[in-house]
Formats: structure tokens, sequence, C-alpha cells
């Protein structure tokens, strides 16, 4: 028995670093029938993130183990560091008839495409590669070279949007937001 009429289901968006794969996300959970996948990974916490809400930060053992008890319903090395997607929340939400939002890199959500896990696939373009740079730049969080390889990455990424089923582009948040939210079939959120 689902918990809505709404049937449950996987939503996946990925796209280049810096895209705003993050803000659109924060912007759908104000959908009651949507739950975030809280991702595995091995890096360290950014200022402010806390274990079990943003990721579950776990030490390279603690994920190699789990991936070897199945836990995963895919993993994946990003910038030197492990990530994965839990299988037992994933179940959970579906069972419940919530759409499940995975926020995923693009080699995951290839991954997992290719798997062919049940989902809606969107790929969240930047409007153009400047505003990238200019995006990633004003973290402040990378220095020069790694700033250069997630820039080399997104072009790479960017090439592998034709393999989803959407492609949205993040150059004004309400429209993309909006956008995906209709690809889902969400109502109008019931929180204000």
């Amino acid at each position: 028995m689902t918990t809505s009429d709404h049937q449950g289901s996987v939503l996946l968006i990925s796209g280049p670093s810096g895209c705003g794969k993050s803000t659109i996300c924060k912007q759908l959970l104000e959908y009651d029938q949507v739950v975030f996948s809280v991702s595995a990974t091995t890096r360290a916490p950014r200022p402010g993130e806390v274990d079990g809400t943003h990721y579950h930060f776990l030490s390279v053992d603690q994920f190699k183990a789990r991936i070897e008890a199945g836990e995963f319903v895919e993993h994946a090395e990003v910038h030197g560091n492990m990530y994965g997607t839990l299988r037992a929340p994933m179940r959970e939400a579906i069972s419940a008839g919530k759409t499940y939002l995975v926020e995923i890199d693009v080699q995951g959500a290839l991954q997992l495409k290719a798997l062919e896990v049940d989902g809606i696939y969107v790929f969240v373009a930047p409007p153009s590669f400047e505003v990238l740079r200019q995006r990633l730049s004003g973290r402040g969080t990378e220095t020069p070279e790694v700033l250069e390889r997630r820039l080399k990455k997104a072009e790479d990424e960017y090439r592998e949007r034709v393999k989803y089923d959407h492609i949205v582009v993040n150059d004004d948040l309400d429209r993309a937001v909006t956008e995906i939210r209709k690809i889902v079939g969400l109502p109008m959120p019931t929180t204000a």
C-alpha cells in the first residue's frame, strides 16, 4: 500500500560539477513526494556537511566492505574518491510510492542505465562553459589544477548528455525546477 497516489519512481539527476545539481535537488525536496538519496562517499566532509544528511562518510575499507556485501546499486570513483548509491533506501521509497531523488555523477548515472535500473534520467547542463568556469571558481574550494581537471571532465560529461532521457539547461533555477517537476509528474509543492 502506498502513502500517495503517485507511483514510486527513481529520478536521477546528473551533470557536470558546478551545473547546479545540488541547488535543483534542494528545490525538488520541497515536494512531499520526493525522498533524497543520501550517497556514500570516501571523500572528507566539506564545511557544514553532516554525516547521514549530506553523505554517509565512510573510510575506504568501510566502503569496500559494503561493495562486497552488495549494498550498493552502483558505485564509482570520481576525482579520486569513491561514491555509491545504497540499495535499501531506494527500495523503501519506491515501495512507499515516493520519488527517490538521486543526485549522481555522470559515470554513476550511465552505470545505472547500463544496468537497466528503471528511472527518469535527467542531465542538467550549464548555460555555457564560461558560466560553469565562473561557478566553479566562485566556490573557492579548488586549486587551479583541480579546477582545470573538473572543467576537462565537464566537457567529457557534456558529450554524454545524449544518453539521458531529458536534458535541462540550468540558465534559470525556477524554470529548470519547473521543467523537471513536469517531467516527473509532480504536482505543485505543498510547502510555501
